[in-house]
């Protein structure tokens, strides 16, 4: 399916197209509602539908083989520094870092500042709210 076809099904057949893009991702719980209206009307998509964004960044691509494999790559123009992280090194550092966030007493649905600079631990910081299902807000 070209672009122009693929926008077009999705703006004259929302709930079906999406319904199929949804099962391209690997769900938790799979959503019986694709799409429906809030008390405000507005759209909410896969309101009953549960998964885990940092689980289907990393952990997923681990399963599938991909452990070995460069996930991040680091490279800063102000200061030179380079660093490359894989798959299985960037699940350990979220890992870490999220059961520290949790030791600190942040639980699902809380919300936390990251305020730090566009550094790979920024990036291990918003994957580990979201391995643990708080929400995050970044300030760089």
């Amino acid at each position: 399916m070209k672009a122009n076809e693929m926008f077009r099904e999705s703006v004259e057949n929302k709930e079906q197209y999406w319904a199929e893009q949804a099962k391209e991702i690997q769900w938790f719980e799979f959503p019986k509602t694709i799409l429906e209206e809030d008390q405000n009307g507005y759209h909410q998509w896969f309101t009953d539908g549960k998964l885990n964004m940092s689980y289907l960044c990393i952990d997923k691509h681990i399963e599938d083989g991909y452990g070995d494999q460069v996930a991040v790559v680091y490279d800063s123009p102000v200061t030179g520094k380079q660093e490359k992280y894989t798959y299985n090194q960037l699940k350990e550092q979220v890992s870490k870092l999220a059961g520290g966030l949790k030791s600190l007493g942040l639980e699902k649905g809380d919300t936390a500042v990251i305020y730090m600079p566009m550094i790979p631990q920024t990036l291990f910081a918003m994957l580990a709210c979201a391995r643990i299902g708080a929400i995050h807000n970044v300030v760089f």
